[in-house]
């Protein structure tokens, strides 16, 4: 299918394999390279499931540690082989998504039969599994140590009280320590079938070759993807703060405030779309609300804020140094409470609406976020590029419901790192 989007002079071609791959090349003539990315609808939430009958809980981080493993292959590392070609590649695991990618100038169809192959080609032994432990350990161990990483788990663990997003991407060294061969090939079965992932180029290259290596080196039949198990969850938060100590010379915060998931049929690209409409209203570096709090020295430029999607869960975040989060958060659910019962203005509304739309628009220049905005939205059914059209449709009134449900008690968790003399 090729769908043309005339307002920004684009189109996208995509098609489902029979195995079910979804396969989407969104053209870039004119660019240098081209990108490439592999996705699978698995992240760091998707530890318990069950699988032809089976239930299966597997240890914290099992999704980050099979991201890192999948590299290896009975004929080397295809890092290595990624080297030898010039290509630049990795990789990431999200809470709801692994995904695999590079970027080169030349030789493209030489690198994509590398990533495709060794991502749909598992091979797990007892000692690298082994030696990877000890790798992952020290990653581990350096983001205990990170303030900033502290506080976005601290946030997330008060706001939930059963879905694993209340745990870190990671995982502990004591988890990991848990992991085998065994679970990691369960996961790959259970999570990397073609009928759960998607392929998403953008650059120049050829779409009837692409989607003839994708057919050539994914598994002809796709596995039945397993069934999820998330919990139970109430609708407020588990703790109000979460408090920690490290030594840091002013406090680093998170605060974070909970919204219900999507209902069923709603469209995820909307949500997001509104959802970071609201963040930027309420505090945007724009906005009425940041410019109080920088001119009263409580935030600094390091203060941002993101609006994020998880299966039965979503959630809004901002973040930064301050010397006195306390004042922050209550100056935020202030803002909250006065946007909830009086609206927002049409003239603040109309302004960073037009600002949200103009950092999308950017976006599409920027290859590697709009893969990965991509293959989020072809795990939704969705097209990225349709954010123009879905733009249109959003209304103050839209915005304010936003902030009426942010706006109910106990929906929010200040997480904090404190020094070490800070009571």
């Amino acid at each position: 299918m090729k769908q043309r989007f005339e307002r920004f002079d684009m189109e996208m071609q995509s098609v489902a394999l029979e195995n079910g791959l979804k396969v989407c090349y969104i053209p870039k003539q004119g660019f240098s390279k081209t990108f490439a990315m592999l996705a699978t609808n698995f992240g760091a939430i998707d530890r318990a499931f069950t699988m032809e009958g089976v239930r299966y809980d597997t240890p914290a981080g099992v999704a980050h540690f099979l991201e890192h493993k999948m590299f290896e292959d009975a004929d080397g590392n295809a890092l290595q082989k990624f080297g030898k070609t010039g290509a630049s590649p990795n990789a990431f695991t999200s809470y709801s998504m692994t995904a695999y990618h590079f970027s080169c100038t030349d030789g493209f169809e030489q690198n994509l039969e590398i990533l495709l192959k060794f991502v749909f080609t598992p091979y797990f032994t007892e000692e690298n599994v082994a030696k990877e432990k000890g790798i992952i350990a020290q990653e581990i161990n350096m983001m205990e140590d990170t303030p900033s990483w502290k506080t976005y788990v601290g946030v997330y663990e008060g706001m939930y009280q059963e879905h694993p997003v209340n745990t870190s991407i990671a995982g502990s060294v004591a988890s990991i320590s848990e992991i085998t061969p065994e679970i990691l090939t369960t996961c790959h079965k259970a999570f990397y079938s073609p009928e759960n992932m998607s392929l998403v180029v953008c650059g120049t290259a050829d779409f009837d070759r692409i989607v003839e290596m994708a057919r050539e080196f994914s598994p002809k039949e796709a596995a039945k993807v397993a069934a999820r198990h998330y919990g139970t969850d109430q609708e407020t938060v588990a703790a109000a703060e979460v408090v920690r100590h490290m030594a840091v010379s002013r406090p680093n915060f998170m605060l974070g405030i909970k919204d219900t998931p999507l209902a069923e049929g709603e469209s995820q690209l909307r949500r997001q779309l509104v959802g970071e409409l609201a963040a930027r209203i309420l505090c945007g570096n724009t906005a009425p609300l940041f410019v109080s709090l920088y001119k009263d020295r409580l935030i600094t430029r390091s203060f941002d804020s993101s609006y994020t999607i998880m299966p039965q869960a979503a959630a809004l975040l901002f973040g930064g140094d301050s010397q006195d989060p306390y004042a922050v958060r209550d100056r935020i659910a202030a803002e909250i409470q006065r946007y909830a019962q009086d609206g927002v203005e049409e003239e603040l509304f109309a302004r960073m609406k037009k600002a949200c739309y103009g950092l999308d628009v950017r976006m599409l220049d920027q290859p590697e976020s709009l893969c990965h905005t991509q293959a989020e939205s072809s795990f939704a059914g969705e097209c990225c590029l349709d954010f123009a059209e879905l733009h249109e449709t959003i209304t103050v009134h839209d915005v304010q419901k936003m902030f009426v449900r942010w706006a109910q008690p106990d929906h929010m968790t200040l997480s904090v790192v404190l020094p070490p003399e800070t009571k």
